[in-house]
């Protein structure tokens, strides 16, 4: 049975102790970022950014200001769409970890061309790859595969103080997740899980996907 993470967006204060956890654990170095009127920084994901918690603000009705925090990360999906491209040139590049469920770049993706790269990641549906131009690389959330192994949490999640993230064996994830949200739908009724058949990063979503991001889900 592979693992999930649930990310309920309905506790997130977009403190960023996820986003600088992943940054922190797998070494990435710091990346020039500068202020452009959004709680948003770095403003996307980038090969030194494997994880980031995207911004947005809207108006409701009633004239009230809703701030939707959304930490962005691959979502390890069952059926992987960016491997079946890459193996169709660079068998190997991206394989999929049946134990755990994550999905892996490996260094085989330096062996794909520019013109291959860019397939890989304009198949995928949530817009996570991105590609370092120097070497070539693609990178992404790896699952902190390494700790995961080790039976220890992913480090995103280990640093999350407001319970926003959870993770674990799939079944007992998609339970709490189910049962989070019937709790939630009491207050926030158009609140929904973001396409929990599919991906092994299961977002709890309060209101329609472009409330929060235009990759939130194919919902």
């Amino acid at each position: 049975m592979p693992k999930s993470f649930l990310i309920d967006t309905s506790r997130c204060t977009a403190c960023r102790g996820c986003q600088m956890a992943c940054k922190d654990w797998h070494n990435l170095p710091a990346i020039a970022t500068k202020q452009t009127g959004t709680h948003q920084n770095p403003p996307d994901l980038n090969p030194n950014n494997y994880k980031i918690v995207r911004f947005r603000e809207h108006k409701t009705e009633d004239g009230r200001v809703v701030w939707n925090f959304f930490p962005d990360q691959c979502r390890h999906c069952m059926a992987p769409i960016c491997k079946d491209v890459a193996d169709k040139v660079v068998p190997g590049a991206i394989i999929h970890d049946e134990k755990t469920g994550a999905v892996l770049f490996t260094e085989k993706c330096k062996q794909l061309s520019p013109e291959d790269a860019r397939a890989v990641i304009e198949a995928c549906p949530y817009n996570i790859p991105r590609r370092e131009e120097s070497s070539g690389m693609l990178s992404k959330c790896d699952m902190c595969i390494d700790r995961v192994t080790e039976g220890l949490l992913p480090m995103c999640v280990k640093s999350c103080p407001t319970g926003t993230m959870l993770f674990g064996e799939r079944k007992e994830i998609l339970a709490e997740a189910k049962r989070r949200l019937e709790k939630l739908k009491k207050t926030f009724p158009k609140a929904y899980l973001a396409d929990p058949r599919d991906v092994n990063v299961i977002y709890l979503l309060t209101e329609e996907k472009e409330y929060y991001y235009e990759y939130a889900s194919f919902m």
